[in-house]
């Protein structure tokens, strides 16, 4: 897909800065799928800074569950940031979701996609194995994904302190 970016990091690494840099670079409007759900203050907080710092000409689309459906819905040639995949991935394993089907669904959708196309997601895999089980497969599920969209990706990026490091 030459169309897609993948940008992966871990927590505050600048990953979402990046990606809104890289599809501001195009004329707007810009679509932003956002995928967090806020259940408290402190994420309300974290929701209201990110929409704070982009200027206009984004138009943003809540969709913590029905990701691929909102990607279908863009309107074609509208460059596309998908910010967080693994909110979204948290989102659908809470919900009790069909995880393997609603991420081969995303993967369809992001095919279809003609506009760029920049998703962000958490590295969650540097780490130590977790102690309880929904942490692993949440641990497991993120990089199933990640490694079945970066094998379709034109690009991927990593993101460390801020700095990309461009992987593909």
């Amino acid at each position: 897909m030459s169309h897609l970016t993948l940008v992966l990091g871990g927590a505050r690494s600048g990953k979402s800065r990046h990606a809104e840099a890289l599809i501001e670079a195009l004329p707007a409007p810009w679509s932003y799928i956002a995928t967090a759900q806020a259940y408290d203050d402190e994420m309300r907080e974290r929701i209201a800074g990110h929409r704070a710092r982009r200027p206009d000409g984004w138009q943003t689309v809540d969709a913590p569950l029905e990701l691929a459906e909102a990607l279908a819905a863009q309107p074609a040639g509208r460059p596309i940031l998908v910010d967080c995949l693994t909110l979204w991935l948290t989102n659908l394993i809470l919900a009790e979701r069909d995880t393997a089907a609603a991420c081969e669904a995303l993967v369809t959708a992001c095919e279809r996609v003609s506009a760029p196309l920049v998703l962000v997601g958490n590295e969650v895999g540097l780490g130590i194995v977790p102690e309880n089980a929904l942490a692993r497969r949440f641990r497991d599920e993120a990089g199933r994904l990640h490694q079945a969209l970066a094998a379709r990706a034109a690009s991927v990026v990593f993101m460390v302190a801020g700095l990309p490091m461009r992987v593909k």
